[in-house]
Protein backbone atom coordinates (compact mmCIF):
# COMPACT_ATOMS: atom_id res chain seq x y z
CA UNK A 1 0.00 0.00 0.00
CA UNK A 2 1.74 3.56 -1.37
CA UNK A 3 -0.07 5.31 1.74
CA UNK A 4 1.04 2.54 4.61
CA UNK A 5 4.51 3.01 3.43
CA UNK A 6 4.81 6.81 2.87
CA UNK A 7 3.57 6.72 6.89
CA UNK A 8 6.43 4.21 7.77
CA UNK A 9 9.56 6.27 5.76
CA UNK A 10 8.36 9.64 6.86
CA UNK A 11 9.61 11.24 9.78
CA UNK A 12 6.72 12.00 12.53
CA UNK A 13 8.15 15.47 12.86
CA UNK A 14 6.10 18.92 12.86
CA UNK A 15 8.84 20.38 10.55
CA UNK A 16 8.67 17.29 8.25
CA UNK A 17 5.19 17.19 7.61
CA UNK A 18 5.14 20.64 7.03
CA UNK A 19 7.35 20.84 4.91
CA UNK A 20 5.81 17.71 2.66
CA UNK A 21 2.20 20.12 2.98
CA UNK A 22 4.32 23.08 1.38
CA UNK A 23 5.48 20.97 -1.43
CA UNK A 24 1.96 19.69 -1.64
CA UNK A 25 0.58 23.65 -2.15
CA UNK A 26 3.22 24.41 -4.39
CA UNK A 27 2.29 21.41 -6.55
CA UNK A 28 -1.30 22.18 -6.44
CA UNK A 29 -0.66 26.06 -7.57
CA UNK A 30 1.25 24.18 -10.68
CA UNK A 31 -2.10 22.98 -11.76
CA UNK A 32 -4.83 25.18 -10.06
CA UNK A 33 -3.89 29.46 -10.22
CA UNK A 34 -7.18 30.29 -9.78
CA UNK A 35 -6.25 28.98 -5.69
CA UNK A 36 -2.86 30.93 -5.56
CA UNK A 37 -4.30 33.51 -3.49
CA UNK A 38 -6.03 30.88 -0.99
CA UNK A 39 -3.12 28.24 -0.86
CA UNK A 40 -0.99 31.76 -0.20
CA UNK A 41 -2.96 33.04 2.70
CA UNK A 42 -3.60 29.68 4.39
CA UNK A 43 -0.30 27.23 3.84
CA UNK A 44 2.55 29.71 2.44
CA UNK A 45 2.19 32.78 4.44
CA UNK A 46 2.81 30.65 7.48
CA UNK A 47 6.20 29.67 8.55
CA UNK A 48 4.87 26.53 10.85
CA UNK A 49 1.78 24.42 11.49
CA UNK A 50 1.25 25.69 14.17
CA UNK A 51 1.23 29.68 12.24
CA UNK A 52 -1.18 27.96 9.70
CA UNK A 53 -3.31 26.82 12.44
CA UNK A 54 -3.50 29.82 14.24
CA UNK A 55 -4.93 31.65 11.03
CA UNK A 56 -7.40 28.83 10.04
CA UNK A 57 -9.01 29.10 13.21
CA UNK A 58 -9.47 32.67 13.70
CA UNK A 59 -10.73 33.24 10.30
CA UNK A 60 -13.27 30.28 10.82
CA UNK A 61 -14.40 31.40 14.07
CA UNK A 62 -14.14 35.37 13.06
CA UNK A 63 -17.53 37.39 13.64
CA UNK A 64 -19.19 40.42 14.87
CA UNK A 65 -18.47 40.38 17.75
CA UNK A 66 -14.88 38.68 17.67
CA UNK A 67 -12.65 39.68 14.79
CA UNK A 68 -9.70 37.94 12.93
CA UNK A 69 -7.07 39.63 14.60
CA UNK A 70 -7.88 39.18 18.41
CA UNK A 71 -8.52 35.45 17.44
CA UNK A 72 -5.37 35.14 16.37
CA UNK A 73 -4.04 36.80 19.07
CA UNK A 74 -6.03 34.03 21.16
CA UNK A 75 -4.94 30.92 19.36
CA UNK A 76 -0.92 32.13 18.55
CA UNK A 77 -1.22 32.96 22.83
CA UNK A 78 -2.33 29.24 23.43
CA UNK A 79 0.26 27.53 20.93
CA UNK A 80 3.21 29.55 22.05
CA UNK A 81 2.00 28.37 25.62
CA UNK A 82 1.39 24.91 24.72
CA UNK A 83 3.23 22.40 22.68
CA UNK A 84 1.29 19.77 22.67
CA UNK A 85 -1.45 21.76 20.99
CA UNK A 86 0.53 21.98 17.04
CA UNK A 87 1.81 18.02 18.48
CA UNK A 88 -1.58 16.78 18.67
CA UNK A 89 -2.82 18.48 15.39
CA UNK A 90 -0.06 16.68 13.59
CA UNK A 91 -1.01 13.26 15.10
CA UNK A 92 -4.64 14.50 13.43
CA UNK A 93 -3.05 15.19 10.22
CA UNK A 94 -1.24 11.82 10.43
CA UNK A 95 -4.41 9.36 11.69
CA UNK A 96 -6.81 11.18 8.70
CA UNK A 97 -3.71 10.51 5.91
CA UNK A 98 -3.62 6.63 6.97
CA UNK A 99 -6.83 5.72 7.86
CA UNK A 100 -9.54 8.18 5.05
CA UNK A 101 -9.45 6.26 1.93
CA UNK A 102 -10.47 9.83 0.48
CA UNK A 103 -7.32 11.69 1.75
CA UNK A 104 -4.78 11.19 -0.59
CA UNK A 105 -2.38 14.44 0.49
CA UNK A 106 -1.28 15.15 4.13
CA UNK A 107 -2.70 19.24 3.01
CA UNK A 108 -5.84 17.49 2.31
CA UNK A 109 -7.31 17.76 6.18
CA UNK A 110 -5.74 21.39 6.99
CA UNK A 111 -7.32 23.14 3.91
CA UNK A 112 -10.90 20.81 3.46
CA UNK A 113 -12.15 18.38 6.27
CA UNK A 114 -13.97 19.75 8.47
CA UNK A 115 -13.79 17.05 11.06
CA UNK A 116 -10.04 18.49 11.57
CA UNK A 117 -10.87 22.02 11.63
CA UNK A 118 -13.43 21.37 14.09
CA UNK A 119 -10.84 19.35 16.14
CA UNK A 120 -8.60 21.64 16.38
CA UNK A 121 -10.92 24.78 17.26
CA UNK A 122 -11.39 22.40 20.04
CA UNK A 123 -8.05 21.82 20.89
CA UNK A 124 -7.99 25.75 21.59
CA UNK A 125 -10.94 25.87 23.47
CA UNK A 126 -9.80 22.91 25.81
CA UNK A 127 -6.80 25.12 26.49
CA UNK A 128 -8.67 27.94 27.55
CA UNK A 129 -11.50 26.06 29.86
CA UNK A 130 -8.95 24.95 31.64
CA UNK A 131 -7.22 28.23 31.96
CA UNK A 132 -10.06 29.22 33.45
CA UNK A 133 -11.19 31.42 30.86
CA UNK A 134 -14.74 29.56 30.66
CA UNK A 135 -17.06 31.96 28.70
CA UNK A 136 -14.44 32.57 26.33
CA UNK A 137 -14.54 29.21 25.66
CA UNK A 138 -17.92 28.47 25.28
CA UNK A 139 -17.82 31.44 22.68
CA UNK A 140 -15.34 28.90 20.73
CA UNK A 141 -17.30 26.04 21.16
CA UNK A 142 -20.46 28.02 20.09
CA UNK A 143 -18.91 29.07 16.78
CA UNK A 144 -17.90 25.26 16.24
CA UNK A 145 -20.99 24.26 16.74
CA UNK A 146 -22.38 26.81 13.95
CA UNK A 147 -19.72 26.71 11.40
CA UNK A 148 -18.65 23.06 11.57
CA UNK A 149 -22.11 21.47 13.03
CA UNK A 150 -19.85 19.48 15.15
CA UNK A 151 -20.83 20.27 19.04
CA UNK A 152 -17.70 19.11 21.57
CA UNK A 153 -17.86 20.87 24.91
CA UNK A 154 -14.42 22.66 26.04
CA UNK A 155 -13.93 20.70 28.44
CA UNK A 156 -14.00 17.33 27.32
CA UNK A 157 -10.81 15.76 26.89
CA UNK A 158 -9.58 14.40 23.62
CA UNK A 159 -6.44 12.60 23.11
CA UNK A 160 -4.17 12.55 19.44
CA UNK A 161 -4.17 10.84 16.87
CA UNK A 162 -8.03 11.48 16.37
CA UNK A 163 -9.92 10.90 13.50
CA UNK A 164 -13.58 12.78 12.94
CA UNK A 165 -14.46 11.28 9.68
CA UNK A 166 -17.45 13.91 7.95
CA UNK A 167 -18.15 15.08 11.21
CA UNK A 168 -21.67 16.23 10.55
CA UNK A 169 -23.86 15.61 14.14
CA UNK A 170 -20.58 15.27 16.37
CA UNK A 171 -21.75 16.17 19.76
CA UNK A 172 -19.45 14.95 22.85
CA UNK A 173 -20.20 15.95 26.22
CA UNK A 174 -18.60 17.69 29.07
CA UNK A 175 -17.34 14.61 31.27
CA UNK A 176 -16.51 12.88 28.00
CA UNK A 177 -12.62 11.07 27.92
CA UNK A 178 -11.52 10.44 24.30
CA UNK A 179 -8.63 8.27 23.87
CA UNK A 180 -5.42 8.09 21.70
CA UNK A 181 -6.03 6.79 18.04
CA UNK A 182 -9.76 6.80 18.18
CA UNK A 183 -12.05 6.96 14.89
CA UNK A 184 -15.62 8.51 14.73
CA UNK A 185 -17.60 8.66 12.09
CA UNK A 186 -20.21 11.24 11.59
CA UNK A 187 -23.46 11.76 14.25
CA UNK A 188 -21.79 9.51 16.48
CA UNK A 189 -22.75 11.06 19.99
CA UNK A 190 -20.86 10.37 23.21
CA UNK A 191 -23.59 11.82 26.14
CA UNK A 192 -25.56 11.59 29.35
CA UNK A 193 -29.05 9.76 29.70
CA UNK A 194 -30.86 12.28 31.42
CA UNK A 195 -30.35 15.40 34.03
CA UNK A 196 -28.20 13.95 36.65
CA UNK A 197 -24.77 15.93 36.91
CA UNK A 198 -20.79 15.56 38.05
CA UNK A 199 -19.22 12.79 35.64
CA UNK A 200 -21.77 11.63 33.15
CA UNK A 201 -20.11 10.91 29.73
CA UNK A 202 -18.61 8.10 28.09
CA UNK A 203 -14.67 7.33 28.56
CA UNK A 204 -13.42 5.94 25.24
CA UNK A 205 -10.45 4.04 25.35
CA UNK A 206 -7.51 4.01 22.82
CA UNK A 207 -8.17 2.78 19.44
CA UNK A 208 -11.63 2.54 19.64
CA UNK A 209 -13.81 2.61 16.20
CA UNK A 210 -17.28 4.22 16.42
CA UNK A 211 -19.77 4.18 13.43
CA UNK A 212 -21.76 6.02 11.85
CA UNK A 213 -25.05 7.20 13.74
CA UNK A 214 -23.59 5.26 16.94
CA UNK A 215 -24.85 6.69 20.57
CA UNK A 216 -23.07 6.20 23.41
CA UNK A 217 -24.15 7.29 26.68
CA UNK A 218 -23.72 7.44 30.19
CA UNK A 219 -20.55 7.32 32.52
CA UNK A 220 -19.64 3.79 31.12
CA UNK A 221 -16.43 2.81 29.43
CA UNK A 222 -15.17 1.47 26.31
CA UNK A 223 -12.54 -0.30 26.58
CA UNK A 224 -9.43 -0.06 23.97
CA UNK A 225 -9.78 -1.25 20.37
CA UNK A 226 -13.29 -1.57 20.30
CA UNK A 227 -15.51 -1.37 17.57
CA UNK A 228 -18.88 0.05 18.02
CA UNK A 229 -21.51 -0.61 14.94
CA UNK A 230 -23.12 2.16 13.14
CA UNK A 231 -26.56 2.96 14.76
CA UNK A 232 -25.92 1.45 17.95
CA UNK A 233 -27.15 2.51 20.96
CA UNK A 234 -24.45 1.68 23.96
CA UNK A 235 -25.90 2.59 27.46
CA UNK A 236 -23.55 -0.46 29.17
CA UNK A 237 -19.29 -0.89 29.59
CA UNK A 238 -17.79 -2.40 26.62
CA UNK A 239 -15.50 -4.63 27.68
CA UNK A 240 -12.10 -4.48 25.14
CA UNK A 241 -11.57 -5.86 21.78
CA UNK A 242 -15.23 -6.77 21.86
CA UNK A 243 -17.64 -5.67 18.60
CA UNK A 244 -21.20 -4.32 20.10
CA UNK A 245 -23.94 -4.11 17.83
CA UNK A 246 -27.87 -3.24 18.28
CA UNK A 247 -30.59 -1.27 20.28
CA UNK A 248 -29.48 -1.24 22.85
CA UNK A 249 -26.19 -2.93 22.29
CA UNK A 250 -24.84 -6.22 22.48
CA UNK A 251 -21.44 -7.52 22.50
CA UNK A 252 -21.87 -9.33 18.84
CA UNK A 253 -18.24 -10.56 17.86
CA UNK A 254 -14.13 -9.85 19.20
CA UNK A 255 -11.29 -7.91 17.74
CA UNK A 256 -8.22 -9.92 16.52
CA UNK A 257 -5.44 -9.31 19.16
CA UNK A 258 -3.39 -7.98 15.96
CA UNK A 259 -6.09 -5.63 14.74
CA UNK A 260 -6.49 -1.73 15.68
CA UNK A 261 -9.48 -1.25 14.44
CA UNK A 262 -9.73 2.63 14.71
CA UNK A 263 -6.64 2.00 11.93
CA UNK A 264 -8.04 -0.94 9.87
CA UNK A 265 -11.63 1.20 9.65
CA UNK A 266 -13.37 -2.19 9.03
CA UNK A 267 -16.71 -2.25 9.95
CA UNK A 268 -18.03 -5.48 9.20
CA UNK A 269 -19.36 -7.67 12.05
CA UNK A 270 -17.11 -10.55 12.87
CA UNK A 271 -19.11 -13.86 13.67
CA UNK A 272 -22.05 -12.79 15.90
CA UNK A 273 -25.16 -13.64 17.26
CA UNK A 274 -27.40 -10.92 18.16
CA UNK A 275 -29.98 -13.18 20.28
Amino acid sequence: MVKEKEIKMLPRSLENIWLKINNEANAIMQKETHLNEFLTTNILNHNSLASCLSHLISFKLKSEHIKYNTLRDITDFAYSKNDELARSALEDILATFERDAACTRFINPVLYFKGFQALQCHRIANYYYYEGNFDLAYFMQMMISNRFSVDIHPAAKVGCGILIDHANGIVIGETAVVGNNVSLLHSVTLGGTGKEEGDRHPKIGNGVLIGAGAKVLGNIRVGECSKIASGSVVLNDVPMRKTVAGVPAKIVGEVSKDIDPSRVMDHKLESYNLE
